[in-house]
Formats: structure tokens, sequence, C-alpha cells
């Protein structure tokens, strides 16, 4: 009489308990590696690119839309500066101007102030006493245009009229194009820390996939749970470096704030914009972290992954071109585009909040972000499953004449 054991199969942990599991090893794991310290070293690179970024960022906007100087004078004054300028400006670079209504005008700070303008400077005073009003810097190299406008407004010999100069600390002009530069510079940081961490989890999964680790974690996880675990890890280890540089940028800021000077405030207020920018930051980074992921589960080998990394690896410098020219054309078909699609929404969202004031558009932005990070995340990991388990309890089917051998071989065994 014969007895027969049967051992039960064992079960395997949760999806949320599981890919808790591998966040917590990779993540301890990669934190305390010294790999970790020179990955903190990062920054510097990423500060020296954004400073030139940013340089060119303001210059462009600038280029694309020049200040304009508003005229603030009687009816008849400014007519005479518009006849004027029309008469010399073919002949000498002269500022755009425009001719600010009198029902509208209060004072020159006030119009300065005023946003959806581009004013650099305002005119003011009389024709024979013109009054310039703006920035240190813009009123004096605007002040000699204004004094040949006023000589030719006037049409009567003599020497040119003084301007008395109002510098004032700020205009909407140097405010726009301050805050074009922060948002310059936050699309261009949040493009290479994404690009950085994306290409390392894609490493760690390859040297994991070579030393048949993974393997041994399939036998016990689910590899859904591994595929989360690993993206979520090294987002939690994005985060810890961002913590210790943003220390060491406030510990800077502190220590030289005589020489550093003021920075222009995002639109929506500092607060405000680093919460959104570590939101943003860890969309970009779950999609494409989730795509590279993938393709490193499709990599056998570490040469592998160079060659199907390239097409990823160029989409995201699209994607980082499109939002930085959408930057300085804000409600553009261009930017509208660029907030649409999945992999360039959270850039050319974080370029908005340095630039608008507004909160829904965020939460809107947010909900979609969300929608494409579950679809992303999804369908990677069953990719991923595909791809690195291609073993378990169903077996190829075999066709032809295999699929007939099958049972003979069967009962010649019996």
């Amino acid at each position: 009489m014969s007895t027969e054991t049967h051992i039960a199969p064992m079960s395997r942990l949760p999806l949320v308990t599981a890919a808790f599991v591998i966040a917590r090893r990779d993540f301890t794991a990669i934190l305390f590696s010294k790999a970790f310290l020179f990955f903190l070293l990062g920054p510097v690179f990423f500060g020296l690119i954004s400073v030139g970024a940013a340089s060119v960022g303001r210059k462009a906007a600038e280029n694309s839309d020049p200040p304009v100087l508003a005229v603030m004078l009687a009816p008849e004054a400014a007519g005479a500066i518009e006849a004027a300028h029309a008469r010399v400006s073919p002949l000498v670079d002269l500022p755009a101007i425009e001719v600010v209504p009198a029902g509208e005008a209060t004072s020159p700070e006030a119009v300065l102030r005023e946003s959806g303008r581009n004013y650099g400077a305002v005119l003011s005073g009389t024709l024979a006493q013109p009054r310039l009003t703006g920035t240190s810097e813009r009123i004096g190299r605007w002040q000699g245009p204004v004094s040949l406008l006023a000589a030719s407004a006037l049409d009567t010999p003599g020497p040119y009229p003084p301007v008395a100069l109002s510098p004032t600390a700020s205009s909407q002009s140097t405010v726009k194009r301050a805050r074009t530069g922060t948002a310059t510079a936050s699309v261009t940081l949040m493009f290479l820390l994404t690009m950085l961490l994306a290409g390392m989890v894609m490493s760690n999964l390859v040297e994991e996939k070579a030393n048949k680790i993974i393997e041994i974690l399939a036998a016990a996880i689910p590899m859904d749970a591994v595929f989360v675990g690993k993206l979520f890890a090294m987002l939690a280890v994005s985060f810890v470096g961002l913590a210790v540089w943003g220390g060491v940028g406030l510990l800077g800021i502190l220590a030289g704030q005589a020489q550093l000077g003021s920075f222009p405030v995002p639109a929506v207020g500092w607060p405000t914009f680093i919460a959104l920018f570590l939101v943003y930051f860890a969309m970009a980074y779950l999609l494409i972290g989730s795509i590279f992921l993938t393709i490193g589960a499709m990599a056998p080998t570490v040469r592998d992954v160079q060659t199907l990394s390239m097409p990823a690896t160029m989409l995201q410098l699209g994607v980082f071109f499109l939002a930085t020219y959408a930057t300085s054309d804000l409600g553009s078909p261009v930017e509208m585009s660029a907030l649409a699609f999945p992999l360039s929404s959270p850039y050319a969202m974080v370029s908005r909040a340095a630039q608008e004031a507004a909160i829904w558009p965020h939460l809107l932005a947010l909900s979609w972000q969300a929608l494409w990070v579950a679809l992303f995340v999804r369908f990677g990991a069953q990719l991923f499953r595909r791809r690195v388990m291609k073993s378990g309890p169903h077996q190829p089917r075999a066709k032809g004449f295999l699929k007939r051998m099958r049972p003979a071989r069967a009962k010649a065994n019996a």
C-alpha cells in the first residue's frame, strides 16, 4: 500500500507587500554603497548647466519679446512722439513704443507693474522735460533714444532736452524675463536628474539579470512586484539626493546672501513651486523610469542596453527641447501640445508654475499625469514579467512532428 505525500505550494507575498520588500532592499543597498557618494556629486555639473541654460533662456526671451516703452504723455505730445518714432526708427535703433490712454494712466510705477504687459520703462512729463521711469539698467540704456525722440517731436532748433531718470526696483519686463530664466533652469534641472536616475535603475536591473539574482527573486515574489519595487526604490533614493543637494544649496545661499542677491520669485511663490517641482519630478521619473526598466528587462547585456535605450534617449531629448521651446511661448499651440503629451507634461507644467500664478491647471495636469503613470507602470510590469521570466507552469505548445511524438515517447518510457 503506497502512501503519497502532498506538498502544498508555497504561497507568495501579496503584490504590495512584495513590492515594498524589493523597494526596501534596493533602497538600503544603494543608499549605503560607495557609488551613491559619487552620485551626490552630480549637482555640481547640473548647476553649471542650469546657469548656462538660464542665461540662454533669458536672452532668447528678450530677443523674442523685446520690452516696450510706454508713453504716458498728453494726447498731443503722445501723437508727436509717435510721428517722431516713425520718422527716426528707420535710421536709428529705437525701442518699440505704446501709448498708454489717459483714462488708464495712474502712475508710471503702476503701469510698470501691470500684468500681461511687457513694459520696460515709462515716458512721462512733457516733451521739453521728459521723465523716464524704470529699472536702472533699462532707463540708462534708453536715455539717449528718448532724448532724441523728444527733440524730434519738438521739431525746434536747440539742444536735446535732458531726460530725468526715476529708477525703480523692477518692471513687468524684468520680472517676466527673470521668471522665464527660472522656468528654463527648472526644466533643465528636472531633465538631467530624470535621465541620470532612469539610467541607474536600468543598469541595476541588467546587473542583477547577469548575476541571476532576478531568478532567485522570481521564485518567491511576483515579477510585477519586482518591477514596481525597483522603480519606487530609485525614486526614494532620488529624493534623498534632492534633500542633500537642497540642504547644501540653502547653506550656500545663506552664507553668500550679500553676493548672490535676491533670486527671481516664481509666480506661485517659492514654497508652492518647490512642492510642485518635487511632484512633477516624481511623475516624470516614473514615466521614463518605467520605459527604461522595461528596456533593461529586454536587454541581456549592458551592450544591448546601450543599443535599445538609444530611441528612448532621443525621445527624452525631443521632449526636453519641446518643453524648453514652450517655456517662452505660454498659451501657444506648441505649449498646449507639450502639456498634453504625457512625457513632456511634467516639464511644461513646472515652466508654467514659474510664470503663471494660477493653481487649478496643476490639479488637472497632475490627474492627467497620474493616469498615464498608472498605464505606463502597468504595461511595463506586464512586459517585464513576460521578458524576464519565460519559464513557469505553462509550457510552450508543441507543433507538428514534436506534438505527434510526445504520446509515443510517453508510452516508450512507461
